[in-house]
């Protein structure tokens, strides 16, 4: 039988009488998860037409509530304020409650409800089930599980009116500490779980950082674009390499179990000994592990403070080695005149304050130029600030930008945060994945550019800036434009000098494009020797397709150096793995290009779903997409096979 997650009035009769009479529910007219809660909700006395007295903490009480939640009311600030922001027009009301369901904060318009409801929702009040029946804060701090209920799935009557989405926030040791709630009169428009949900583990990832404010953090994933998004494990080191904490996006990762990494050492986790890997970690860039799963990348969220920083100081930081060598703009463009052309316009335009859009397939390596682009020119000693538009949730994007300021809000953090346009004055603001960047946000990007100021939000003064902007995509600019995905006046603003960054298929310069990114790719894994590629590999190599493009290849290089003996300087097939040796012959044998291309989109998209439990939302915004450019892969894939 269908469940009806939405029983009329006279459903919900039928449904309470038999509860009252028979102390069990009628089958298939709620659902498992709503049914459990509201046998819990009759067991412990409640009655649906009666909700109990409201009973409001006195002054000091209240103090002593925020005070013990002091570190929660910092972390969720954020994410209070912004889901408050971009869902103001549906009159939302966002609500933070700790452990036991006792509201800490609540913002919103609350004009539209009566006063018993504004009275109710004053901070303070328990939201627990035993107290108010099945509802959204409570039921899922007893689930441990983000739940929506909607409407007449509320134990109590005078619930009915309300569309509820909560998700229980846990710290960093994997303890309930409280929970997020969105609330909105039914009949609105509803905004999926994901979105809660999201920003729940947004507050996580920030409670792990300041709990461990003494220590370095890292954040670790399996595919780089999931790094700086909520989905990105976090683990927490201390001095001497040991592991202080993992979160559990971690755990899920390197397939650990819960609690088991006391007392273990980064090295044995990671292969890799924690003064290496942060010495790595210390010039801002991404570095990529080679495990027995694959690769992991790893980027530093969180440096150690001065008192302890000590033991992980590395020749490399006290002066810069080999291994931190960035490429400049020669050895990026190689012997391409084309896109030699193109990066020297690139960077006159930038010396005259134009902006630059970097075009290119995934991979292409437009973070490489982006920096290469700013080492290059005056401003290469201050900052270089790159912020990746498609790993941010959109309810989130716009406090990482423009910042807030302290007191905005209810339970601001103290100091305030310091948005990306200001930790980059003077520098360098890379703009990736700029296609994503929502609608609503393109406005205010425009006339930040515009008027060169920024004001945090929270207001007070705006600020002066002085950057230079670079921004990249994968994605037609032209075609989003046409669809009304992306602002004219907004890409024409960004696209002051336009490059296109060739695939590596499209390269004529592959071979000497090759044996320079094997020169690199010696010296940051500290090989001593020259190694060179047997003539018969190298030809393979320059004819191969890379769908994966510089970051495959560089993949590819780093595994078949560390696969060579100590006494070998020739790189042959006997130093590739299976799996790319397979799509190499396959190439050579005439499998073709566009097969090979097809079956490694298939192999991500479905991935990406697995990873997200099928969810559209959330596996669209992992691959850098929208929703409905993936249900349209997702209807061609279907066709195609």
């Amino acid at each position: 039988m269908a469940i009806n997650t939405e029983p009329h009035n006279l459903l919900r009769t039928d449904v309470t009488r038999q509860l009252i009479l028979q102390r069990e529910l009628p089958g298939g007219q709620l659902r498992e998860s709503i049914e459990a809660s509201w046998l819990r909700s009759f067991d412990a006395g409640l009655d649906t037409q009666n909700m109990a007295e409201v009973e409001n903490l006195s002054r000091g009480d209240m103090q002593d509530l925020k005070e013990q939640n002091k570190l929660l009311l910092d972390c969720a600030a954020p994410e209070v304020e912004m889901l408050t922001r971009q869902y103001s027009a549906d009159r939302a009301l966002v609500m933070l409650a700790d452990r036991d369901a006792r509201l800490l904060a609540v913002q919103g318009n609350s004009e539209a409800l009566d006063k018993a409801a504004r009275y109710a929702l004053n901070p303070g009040v328990c939201w627990s089930e035993g107290s108010r029946g099945t509802n959204a804060l409570g039921t899922a701090l007893v689930d441990g599980q983000p739940i929506k209920i909607e409407g007449n799935e509320h134990f109590l009557d005078r619930l009915t009116q309300f569309s509820c989405t909560s998700s229980p926030i846990f710290d960093p040791n994997g303890n309930t500490l409280g929970v997020l709630d969105m609330t909105h009169l039914r009949g609105r428009v509803q905004q999926p779980l994901e979105v809660v949900q999201m920003a729940a583990r947004s507050i996580e990832n920030r409670l792990f950082s300041a709990s461990f404010s003494d220590n370095a953090v890292i954040a670790i994933h399996t595919r780089q674009q999931y790094l700086d998004s909520v989905w990105q494990g976090l683990l927490a080191v201390d001095p001497d390499g040991g592991l202080l904490g993992a979160n559990q996006h971690a755990h899920q990762l390197l397939n650990i179990r819960d609690g088991s990494l006391k007392q273990r050492q980064l090295e044995e986790i990671l292969g890799i000994s924690s003064n290496q890997l942060i010495g790595h970690l210390m010039q801002g860039k991404t570095y990529t592990l080679q495990t027995r799963a694959g690769n992991l990348y790893c980027r530093l969220v969180q440096l150690p403070k001065p008192r302890i920083s000590v033991p992980f100081t590395t020749k490399q930081q006290v002066k810069r080695g080999t291994e931190d060598k960035r490429p400049d703009l020669t050895e990026v463009a190689g012997r391409n005149p084309r896109l030699n052309r193109s990066l020297k316009m690139a960077l006159k335009g930038m010396s005259h304050d134009l902006p630059v859009l970097l075009n290119g397939e995934t991979g292409t390596g437009k973070e490489v130029v982006a920096r290469a682009l700013h080492d290059a020119g005056p401003r290469a000693k201050k900052p270089f600030v790159a912020v990746n538009c498609a790993a941010i949730p959109e309810g989130l994007i716009e406090s990482e930008l423009f910042g807030y300021r302290e007191g905005a809000f209810t339970g601001s953090r103290r100091g305030g945060m310091v948005g990306r346009f200001q930790q980059a004055d003077g520098g360098t603001l890379f703009l990736d994945e700029i296609g994503d960047m929502p609608l609503a946000l393109q406005a205010r990007l425009l006339r930040v550019l515009q008027e060169r100021r920024v004001a945090p939000l929270g207001g007070g003064e705006e600020v002066s800036l002085d950057i230079r902007l670079i921004c990249a995509t994968h994605r037609d600019m032209r075609a989003l434009v046409a669809e009304g995905d992306f602002r004219e006046d907004l890409f024409y603003r960004l696209n002051g000098v336009g490059v296109k960054l060739p695939a590596l298929r499209d390269r004529t310069d592959l071979r000497e494009f090759l044996t320079s990114l094997l020169r690199t790719t010696e010296q940051r894994m500290d090989f001593t020797r020259a190694v060179e590629f047997d003539n018969c590999l190298l030809d393979k190599l320059a004819s191969y397709s890379w769908p994966g493009n510089i970051r495959q290849m560089e993949t590819v290089l780093r595994a078949a150096l560390a696969f060579l003996d100590d006494d070998e300087t020739l790189i042959t097939e006997e130093h590739l793995t299976d799996d790319f040796l397979e799509q190499l012959n396959g190439e050579s044998d005439g499998q073709g290009n566009g097969g090979i291309l097809k079956q490694s989109e298939q192999q991500t998209i479905r991935k990406a779903l697995d990873e997200n439990n099928g969810n559209i939302s959330a596996t669209a915004k992992a691959l850098g997409i929208s929703r409905a450019t993936l249900y349209r892969r997702l209807q061609e894939l279907e066709q195609e096979g």
